[in-house]
């Protein structure tokens, strides 16, 4: 196994899905040591450090890549294992930014309200107790948080020439924002254009569901992925949506506006893989996904929102997802 080693420096960010020339290209099979920096590009370090004067718009959210997988095809699935998940640094940050978040006023939501007032959180790491630590910015109430590091972002270029913002989750993955990224977790996306061009960040060293107030945790991640690749013909032409597979759930992630419309396209596809795994018609999967689906949100704050419909694995007959690559890919991530 080809073990590749990459830190980017500032000039080799890559900013958008789609765009971007390749930083290295990379064989299937491959397994990727990446560092990657936080949303905030490190410039949120203490609490008097805030948004508006620390952050260089559009310039946040960067990403490690992207990465060019030699054989990768249009149709093709791209398969990703999140082998180790690491916090590269012994703090986080959160902030509140005017403007932006679920529970204030936004550019698309108008107002006449004023922005809430801006605020910056540290959270200090404990990796021995695998903490991160909340401590309140008006009293002095301090509580331990368990450290749960995920990508918020996981993505490769979009089809038809299209490039997007590092900010933007859709159909090409992007900044999802699912604390289902998680270690030990499989993705599958869709290779849009030669070489799948994927890249990865904006890691979080814990979130919770929804990302209510538009940031996480936000933290640089030391990443150890997987790559593989399965071919047109072997994967049914690729997911429509993101999908995920973990030793207990397959998930898939649907992004749109409105909400709804994240969730139906979740649910679609998640319909469409029950059919193809147990060889079901669509009515018959419809009715099975309506009585096992799990629905946590992912975020509700981001250009599209995202939604996450898992189906647990114990309540489905076994079965052989892409011909048992997540597992194959686990037994070698435990080898590494």
């Amino acid at each position: 196994m080809d073990v590749i080693e990459f830190t980017p420096t500032p000039d080799e960010y890559a900013w958008t899905f789609g765009g971007v020339a390749p930083v290295r290209r990379i064989r299937p099979g491959s397994a990727l040591k990446l560092w990657s920096d936080d949303a905030f590009c490190g410039r949120l370090r203490s609490t008097a450090d805030l948004a508006s004067a620390s952050l260089d718009m559009p310039f946040v959210n960067p990403q490690t890549g992207p990465f060019y997988v030699e054989g990768a095809e249009p149709g093709d699935t791209l398969v990703l294992h999140l082998a180790d998940l690491t916090p590269a640094r012994s703090w986080g940050a959160s902030s509140l930014i005017p403007f932006f978040g679920g529970l204030t006023g936004t550019d698309r939501t108008a107002t006449l309200q004023p922005p809430l007032p801006e605020r910056t959180w540290i959270y200090e790491v404990d990796s021995d107790a695998r903490t991160v630590a909340f401590q309140s910015a008006s009293g002095d109430l301090t509580i331990p948080l368990p450290l749960e590091p995920m990508l918020g972002t996981v993505g490769v270029a979009p089809a038809a020439g299209e490039v997007r913002a590092a900010l933007v989750p859709d159909a090409f993955g992007g900044n999802m924002d699912t604390p289902e990224m998680k270690a030990g977790a499989t993705v599958y996306l869709r290779v849009n254009v030669e070489g799948a061009l994927f890249s990865v960040g904006d890691g979080h060293y814990r979130q919770g569901e929804g990302e209510s107030c538009g940031t996480a945790v936000e933290g640089a991640m030391n990443s150890t992925i997987l790559v593989d690749l399965l071919k047109g013909d072997v994967s049914g032409g690729g997911p429509a949506w993101p999908r995920l597979e973990s030793d207990d759930h397959l998930s898939v992630v649907g992004s749109a506006r409105p909400l709804e419309d994240a969730w139906r396209a979740g649910q679609v596809d998640a319909v469409g893989w029950l059919a193809e795994l147990h060889g079901l018609d669509t009515l018959d999967a419809y009715q099975l996904l309506s009585q096992i689906s799990e629905v946590p949100l992912a975020n509700v704050v981001d250009v599209n929102y995202s939604v996450v419909t898992k189906l647990p694995k114990r309540l489905l007959p076994r079965a052989e997802v892409y011909g048992g690559v997540h597992d194959r890919m686990r037994r070698l991530a435990a080898d590494l």
